[in-house]
């Protein structure tokens, strides 16, 4: 009698020592070491994940505990779309990997057709996904930033992510010509009256997916480091609980708004209507952690591409919650 079980598990290790060696960039001996297996037999491995036609641009199957935990995430937090990537053990921010499974994400919106209208963000995270987005046509397809890019450290370009799905997709891309946060709402008034600014920002609501990264309300997050936001700034943010951000905008870790003096001065596209559209963010890594679940806590998020050590953290947290309120944990 065929074990099936075993057989399954067997498919499984296939895909994440193909996610580890092509994905990953390892070697064959250092895919059998982080999966504590012989050289021979990883070698198997991937070669039965190429055979099987998983190997193309991307890799084509699920790795059992990832699905295990974007279950787990999807039914906690409400999510009609989650997806975990299999660690590939880089230090800090997983760019690689969150790039490689966010470009897919995007790359099957496009060629699906579902959204005539895409807005994106920016921010390391996102930069990383249109890196490894390959070349597909996005034929009638537009792009528009979701939020503000001018900022006060011009060495950083909040744009190229826009302009690189531009190139990437044959697309039209729309920019917002306007920094993330205005210097005062009277100013903040008076640049959405310039010319085109309005149609942008109406341009960007109608948008059916809105592709976002998720920020930290840390002194070394990017909106700080840009000159986005000034220390002093920061510290209002924090005293009122902030801890994740979402398009400028800061929540709490019990996923309730945070309102500052920032707030009357965002320039982003609405979060309060969300009705005809989704919001996907593809975020990770361990400094993100309480941010991630801040804004998953918000009730914002339709969807969520994260990595396996991010998600591993938080399902634990979640299991440590059960148990301190007395419910069951669930299996995870």
């Amino acid at each position: 009698m065929r074990d099936d079980s075993a057989t399954d598990r067997e498919a499984s290790l296939a895909i994440r020592a193909a996610w580890l060696h092509y994905a990953g960039g390892l070697t064959q001996a250092n895919v059998a070491k982080q999966l504590g297996i012989a050289n021979v037999k990883a070698h198997r491995l991937i070669a039965r994940a190429t055979q099987a036609g998983a190997v193309k641009v991307t890799i084509e199957g699920d790795v059992a505990e990832c699905m295990e935990l974007e279950a787990e995430l999807a039914e906690r937090f409400g999510l009609s779309y989650c997806e975990v990537t299999p660690d590939l053990l880089e230090d800090g921010l997983p760019v690689r990997a969150l790039g490689v499974a966010g470009a897919a994400f995007l790359k099957r919106e496009i060629e699906n057709g579902n959204s005539s209208i895409i807005g994106v963000g920016h921010g390391r995270t996102l930069a990383a996904v249109v890196r490894q987005l390959t070349k597909v046509d996005a034929g009638n397809v537009k792009f528009v930033s979701l939020l503000g890019g001018v900022n006060r450290n011009y060495a950083a370009n909040p744009y190229e992510v826009i302009h690189r799905l531009a190139d990437r997709t044959g697309a039209t891309a729309y920019v917002m010509p306007v920094p993330v946060f205005a210097n005062s709402v009277e100013d903040r008034e008076v640049l959405l009256s310039q010319r085109g600014v309005q149609d942008v920002f109406d341009l960007a609501a109608k948008s059916e997916l809105k592709f976002v990264g998720i920020g930290t309300a840390k002194p070394d997050a990017s909106n700080v480091s840009t000159g986005m936001i000034e220390p002093a700034e920061l510290d209002e943010v924090l005293a009122r609980g902030g801890v994740g951000e979402l398009l400028g905008n800061f929540f709490d870790a019990g996923g309730a708004s945070v309102e500052t003096s920032l707030t009357e001065r965002t320039l982003s596209v609405s979060l309060e209507d969300s009705r005809g559209t989704r919001i996907v963010a593809v975020a990770g890594g361990k400094e993100k952690i309480g941010a991630i679940r801040s804004v998953l806590m918000s009730g914002r998020l339709a969807g969520l591409i994260t990595d396996e050590r991010t998600a591993s953290a938080l399902v634990g947290k979640l299991v440590a919650e059960q148990k301190t309120n007395g419910r069951k944990p669930t299996n995870v």
